[in-house]
């Protein structure tokens, strides 16, 4: 038998450095559920998804903001169905003021279908939502190499 079959992401683990404020970031943009959560001090934690399933999990252990110099995570992607769930997604975040690295929807290459919104959440840590159809074909942000890679 050849290891790892089935192989998926099971979760994301993200640490933050207010778990309250996340939480509510995170629970407002993606309409993530609160699976389970640990309040303890010094050991404060959620586990967020949606319909049971865990998607991603916030550990408040950090100081600081995101740092892209450094190596680790690079952006964090979420795939919705249509243009209009990410335009939507769009509204909220700012609302929130949220900080964008684009304006509006971005094509993921040269003259693209897909695309989204690349925006940050409260401790810098770079977020994706896109969409596979429905990007105005246009020119990149990033000319000869994909949206997502260099920002």
């Amino acid at each position: 038998m050849s290891k790892a079959q089935t192989l998926t992401t099971g979760h994301v683990g993200l640490n933050v450095t207010d778990l309250d404020r996340s939480l509510a970031f995170y629970r407002e943009v993606f309409d993530f559920e609160v699976l389970a959560e640990g309040k303890e001090d010094g050991r404060r934690w959620a586990f967020l998804g949606r319909d049971s399933q865990l998607l991603v999990t916030l550990w408040q252990q950090s100081e600081g903001s995101f740092r892209t110099e450094s190596p680790g995570l690079h952006h964090l992607s979420f795939q919705v169905g249509t243009i209009e769930e990410v335009n939507a997604t769009a509204d909220v975040l700012r609302g929130l003021n949220a900080e964008f690295t684009y304006d509006g929807v971005v094509p993921h290459g040269e003259s693209g279908a897909s695309g989204g919104i690349f925006f940050t959440d409260p401790d810098g840590i770079r977020l994706e939502i896109y969409a596979p159809t429905g990007a105005d074909p246009a020119d990149a942000p990033t000319p000869g190499a994909p949206t997502c890679g260099f920002f």
